[in-house]
């Protein structure tokens, strides 16, 4: 294999996070825009021995919704799924079924809209640093009575996390079960959902930058305006389980930018994200949507303490 930074990165995918073994079948579904990097990965695939088979999503069939019968066999037979479609709204719903096929049989890594330049900066990397910074974040905030968001544009918004499990997105995806993404860098669960009242001023929504405001109350979306939350809603149409907050984050990789992909961007330092729809079992909302939206410049309080002002980690 040539030594590149996207084989590098490929090799770390499959090495370092999914640890693929000799013999395990491996599912790589992909589309145009993202076959130079299924190509590193399936290379990569084949040198740590597992049975490879990629599915090639033609643009003919997009936007996909719901699998075809034969795909549902691929997927239920895979020990290992890697999804890396380029990100479209109208595709949500198939992500969804992705997500849930992958922790009930297998495992699964979720890279929609991963670009080759995210693969070199942000997945050619040694994950254990950033993956003990993640748990010490993930300590702070555990257990919660309230979680304070302010951020300079207006944001403000106060929550409990009390009760609720907590997962570290750290780019390990060895087990059954077991859902990340790559680039990885995020703690997250779901907030308490009838705690969350207040006001989000966002800076990006699904991959389209520009302010927006969201405003909640007891978990429930009830005002909303700005740049791609309409498309969302419209999306959303009359359908509640979208409009229920289902997800907190909290960006934790270093290298991370904000930018038009939600991928890398709810991965920043000193940025939180948080998502309406569904909470991925850590909270009480079940949806076929899931829709991120990100802060950044964030001030972040918990257990007495101040975690983060203005985008900077103080611990």
């Amino acid at each position: 294999m040539n030594n590149t930074k996207l084989n590098l990165a490929a090799d770390r995918a499959v090495n370092q996070a999914l640890k693929l073994k000799p013999g395990e079948s491996f599912l790589l579904v992909t589309d145009t825009p993202k076959l130079p990097i299924a190509e590193a990965i399936a290379r990569a695939a084949k040198a740590a021995g597992a049975e490879t088979t990629t599915y090639f999503m033609t643009e003919t069939l997009r936007p996909i919704q719901e699998p075809t019968r034969l795909f549902r066999e691929l997927a239920l037979r895979a020990q290992a799924i890697l999804y890396m479609l380029e990100g479209r709204i109208e595709e949500k719903a198939f992500r969804s079924y992705m997500v849930g096929m992958g922790e009930k049989h297998s495992r699964i890594c979720m890279m929609p809209g991963i670009t080759r330049d995210m693969m070199e900066r942000l997945v050619a990397i040694d994950f254990s640093s950033m993956a003990g910074f993640t748990r010490k974040v993930m300590k702070a905030l555990d257990g919660a009575d309230e979680v304070l968001v302010e951020n300079p544009a207006g944001t403000r918004i106060a929550f409990s996390v009390k009760g609720r499990t907590w997962a570290a997105d750290i780019g390990d995806i060895s087990r059954k079960g077991k859902h990340g993404n790559l680039p990885a860098g995020e703690c997250f669960t779901a907030p308490v959902e009838s705690t969350f009242t207040g006001r989000l001023v966002i800076s990006l929504i699904d991959d389209k930058m520009g302010r927006g405001v969201l405003e909640f109350e007891k978990g429930t979306l009830v005002k909303a305006r700005g740049k791609g939350v309409e498309e969302v809603l419209a999306h959303i149409g009359t359908d509640e389980t979208g409009r229920i907050v289902g997800e907190f984050g909290v960006g934790t990789n270093r290298g991370a930018r904000i930018c038009p992909f939600m991928l890398e961007a709810e991965k920043a330092f000193g940025t939180v994200h948080f998502a309406i729809g569904d909470s991925y079992g850590l909270g009480r909302n079940k949806s076929r949507h899931h829709y991120d939206v990100l802060i950044d410049k964030v001030t972040l309080r918990a257990k007495g303490k101040v975690i983060a002002r203005d985008g900077k980690y103080l611990i």
